[in-house]
């Protein structure tokens, strides 16, 4: 029973390790090349907007009358994260030639539901190029994400102490800085052929950077317990 209670407020950094094990060994024994993980860390930004999709509907709010509020907030979030998100894998897709914007042509839905039509077709493009072993990849990293988000969430009641504008707002720190390094680092890669010891480089730098800003954020985010009386 002990050691239950220990390993279990360890596990959403024991599966985030577990997640970003798997481009390592990808890249060890599977031959990724920076294609292959920087179209992974991209799919990790579909895992951050749907449990932060949960979180804004299961946010705690003061009043009754506040949950109309998330009837708004949710499908905007949803249509301005997916409109960045399908953008951002636009390029990736574009920028390492794997693909013609063929799936383009397939935008079709009215006003601003276009952008969430815009990522659908950037999701099926991905899926379609990635092999076996890199969608099981993605599911690691949801399955990642979604053990953090039932034990800090829910668990540990951050549901409790945030509210709708700072969960609109907090996928987009992570995201960009996450990004900005890894991107740059594709380039780079690129630019040299993708070596083997580079593209470690570049899933050791995202591992470091994943653990950083976990710990930053559900510090940040922890309950105030009361004092003992």
């Amino acid at each position: 029973m002990n050691n239950a209670r220990e390993i279990v407020p360890r596990l959403p950094l024991i599966s985030l390790l577990a997640a970003n094990v798997v481009p390592l060994l990808g890249v060890m024994f599977l031959n990724w090349d920076a294609f292959n993980i920087v179209l992974l860390y991209w799919a990790e930004n579909l895992a951050v907007g749907f449990y932060n999709v949960l979180k804004m509907a299961l946010v705690k709010v003061k009043e009754p009358k506040e949950h109309l509020g998330k009837l708004f907030l949710i499908p905007f979030f949803m249509v301005h994260f997916g409109g960045f998100t399908g953008t951002h894998g636009i390029f990736v897709l574009m920028m390492f030639g794997k693909s013609n914007g063929d799936f383009m042509n397939r935008t079709t839905w009215p006003c601003f539901f276009a952008f969430l039509q815009i990522l659908i077709n950037v999701v099926r493009e991905a899926l379609s190029i990635m092999t076996p072993e890199m969608k099981f990849a993605v599911l690691a990293l949801f399955a990642s994400h979604g053990i953090s988000f039932v034990y800090n969430y829910l668990v540990k009641g951050e549901y409790a102490t945030t509210n709708l504008g700072k969960l609109m707002a907090a996928p987009y720190g992570r995201v960009v800085v996450m990004h900005i390094a890894i991107i740059a680092g594709g380039f780079l890669l690129v630019a040299l052929k993708s070596p083997i010891a580079l593209l470690l480089v570049l899933v050791v730098l995202k591992t470091f950077l994943d653990i950083k800003l976990h710990l930053y954020e559900h510090r940040k985010k922890a309950p105030t317990q009361p004092n003992a009386a």
